[in-house]
């Protein structure tokens, strides 16, 4: 009998052989959970089974060859030889482990032997530093060598969490069992300490930041199965910050000292806690989080916003590129506990919009905050809760604060690792979709699946499996929310997908070679609300924003502010930005918003001139909406009645949001006020 999965819809051909759940799969570390563990429904692949492809492939390759790759000769007071993670007397605290958890993943996924080599120093002095006790890591810690704040207890939990999480990583791609005894003993130090130093007697950090912890002791457990680990889980989660009671209480956004950074670590929280207490108080308190995220204090590039702390949503706030990967992160990691597709939908949102707009196009620079609506990039002072002296909306390499320098890079490689999963029902599950592949191994047979698209830039997807032996699993496709009309065919013959509107399809059948799996998602124009009733556009994961001309001009005029950066960045326009969009009919949208599709997809689509789509449209100018501060002034409030605005329509673009530098996407609405 076949168990009904809710949201799941099961599409069966006959298949002789029978699966066993759960199977471990060649090439995949051993992560089938342990009893004590409530079953994931998705689990990773070992790093470097799932390789990209198309442009994917080439913002790796840009990685590589921009900063991911170059930090320790560009950045080398922090990650040269004299970093506290090699031995040395300098930076002790969080930033080299943070570039490692990302030149990591970025190393074995392109299997590439010169980044390795980087990270294997990192490695080697972290597993040998291991103390008798179980301690591991720099003697001192620092929260910042320039600035000279040392911490003269050497406990802090903080930094140690995030190369766990690198030593979970290296232990996926290599199999190399002494990260298995490496983590052992320092999780009986931390069952052994925490009682007397919590997670929060050094610094505030890893008391927010628990959940990270309690990731990496559940996954050593599903090796394992040493019980001692589930005492700790409950130890750690205990001194962790009580998320699951915050998202469950009204109005918790208002807690303005939080910072968006750590609010985007902990989200998971709850989940990663579910696996061992699998009540559905933690799934909906997770599910309630994201919600209020969405609602309050987040836009529809889907990141929270927060400069530093919580600061609304009011599209000119900034928002953070650490929040920006870390709730990537989080996610991830929330899709594979609980199987919710809302949450890729999340994924995808963050990454095809707001993380490529972060990021130079040469990888080499990068801004530390940014606006939805983003009119000029200037060393200016804004609303923000903090400013690094104007800088943070700056194009740099330390603009800002430094630490988004140091972990913007686990953002692509980490996406890639969660494109394709293994399933507990012994299959293969695509969640998120771009050009890649899969290699893996099921009941004995190479499977080799190419996902050949270029998604999120059109609308269809195809699954090309490859094996040397017809053999049978079940193949796992997600059918996004905004999608109300999908279409799947394999092998040219159309399978009906009955009212799915949000969920998992699941096709089960006995796959030979060159079978193809064609999947088409049509993207219907569709536009969302706002700050003060403001509308984005939206089409498919996409946000669109409206095209401006970008003049990039070099600033050095470097403030004294104690960092080393030799200059920034600055963006200014020509272009007319201060548009209202016309309010339509929600049943014409097609009429007014016309979608032009690009023939030829360049290998690096995510600039105005390589922009794959536009969108033509009507729009008004508002004369009194004028710049403020180095921002958009206060956005004109939409309002059902209108105010008389003389000014002509015009024709105005709207390209990917993720395109742009500068851009506006939230719009104000002339016209009588109409949402779908």
């Amino acid at each position: 009998m076949i168990m009904k999965l809710q949201g799941v819809i099961r599409l069966i051909a006959v298949c002789p052989l029978l699966l066993s759940l759960g199977m471990p799969i060649a090439y995949g570390q051993p992560v089938a959970d342990k009893p004590g563990l409530q079953e994931n429904p998705y689990q990773e692949f070992s790093l470097g089974a799932i390789k990209p492809a198309g442009w994917l492939e080439e913002m790796l390759v840009r990685q590589k060859e921009g900063l991911s790759g170059n930090l320790d000769r560009l950045y080398p007071l922090v990650m040269g030889p004299t970093n506290g993670w090699l031995g040395g007397d300098g930076d002790q605290w969080e930033r080299g482990p943070y570039w490692i958890d990302g030149l990591l993943p970025l190393a074995y996924i392109l299997d590439d032997a010169e980044l390795i080599a980087k990270v294997k120093p990192w490695i080697e002095w972290t597993l040998a530093s291991q103390k008798e006790n179980g301690y591991f890591g720099p003697d001192t810690d620092y929260e910042n060598t320039i600035v000279g704040i040392q911490r003269n207890n050497c406990g802090d939990w903080w930094p140690k969490m995030v190369m766990l999480k690198v030593m979970q990583q290296y232990y996926s791609a290599t199999g190399d069992k002494r990260v298995i005894d490496f983590m052992t003993k320092y999780f009986q130090y931390q069952l052994k300490t925490l009682p007397v130093y919590p997670l929060d007697h050094w610094t505030f950090w890893a008391r927010y930041r628990g959940g990270d912890n309690l990731m990496s002791v559940y996954w050593l457990y599903n090796i394992t199965g040493d019980d001692f680990l589930l005492d700790l889980g409950e130890i750690i989660y205990s001194q962790t910050f009580p998320f699951t009671q915050i998202f469950t209480s009204h109005n918790w956004w208002h807690t303005g000292s939080m910072l968006c950074v750590n609010l985007a670590h902990g989200m998971k929280t709850p989940l990663i806690y579910y696996q061992r207490h699998p009540e559905q108080k933690y799934v909906d308190a997770a599910k309630q989080g994201l919600k209020d995220i969405n609602t309050f204090i987040s836009g529809p590039h889907g990141v929270i916003i927060g400069d530093e702390a919580l600061h609304g949503n009011n599209p000119t706030q900034g928002s953070e590129l650490c929040t920006a990967v870390e709730m990537m992160f989080s996610l991830e990691n929330m899709l594979q506990i609980a199987g919710d597709p809302d949450y890729a939908s999340q994924i995808e949102r963050i990454a095809f919009n707001a993380l490529p707009t972060q990021i130079s196009d040469n990888f080499m620079t990068r801004q530390y905050f940014q606006q939805i609506n983003q009119v000029e990039i200037s060393m200016c002072d804004r609303n923000f809760d903090t400013n690094h002296h104007g800088t943070t909306t700056c194009f740099g390499l330390l603009s800002g604060y430094p630490c988004c320098t140091s972990n913007m890079h686990q953002g692509w490689p980490k996406f890639v690792q969660n494109l394709f999963y293994k399933t507990n029902d012994g299959g293969i599950a695509a969640l998120l979709y771009s050009p890649s592949q899969v290699k893996t191994e099921i009941n004995g047979q190479q499977i080799l699946i190419k996902e050949k698209t270029v998604y999120p830039f059109e609308e269809t997807v195809r699954f090309q499996i490859y094996t040397d032996n017809p053999v049978c699993f079940p193949f796992h496709l997600r059918i996004p929310e905004w999608c109300t009309a999908p279409e799947l065919h394999v092998n040219g013959k159309s399978i009906k997908l009955d009212k799915i509107k949000n969920g998992i399809a699941v096709i089960k059948r006995t796959w030979r070679n060159d079978d193809l799996v064609v999947l088409k998602l049509p993207m219907k124009i569709r536009l969302t609300e706002w700050y003060e009733r403001s509308q984005s556009v939206e089409r498919g994961p996409l946000v669109y924003a409206l095209r401006l001309e970008e003049k990039w001009q070099w600033n050095d005029n470097v403030p004294a502010n104690g960092r080393l950066d030799k200059g920034f960045w600055e963006v200014h326009t020509t272009s007319p930005w201060n548009y209202a969009l016309i309010a339509r009919d929600p049943a014409k949208m097609e009429e007014h918003y016309r979608v032009a599709v690009r023939t030829d997809v360049t290998s690096y689509p995510w600039n105005i001139s390589g922009a794959p789509l536009e969108i033509r449209t009507k729009g008004k100018k508002i004369p009194d909406w004028n710049i403020n501060n180095g921002s958009a002034g206060p956005l004109p409030y939409s309002i059902p009645a209108g105010r008389e605005i003389k000014t002509s329509e015009e024709d105005i673009m709207l390209i990917p949001y993720g395109c742009t530098t500068l851009r506006i996407a939230e719009f104000p609405i002339l016209g009588k006020y109409v949402i779908k």
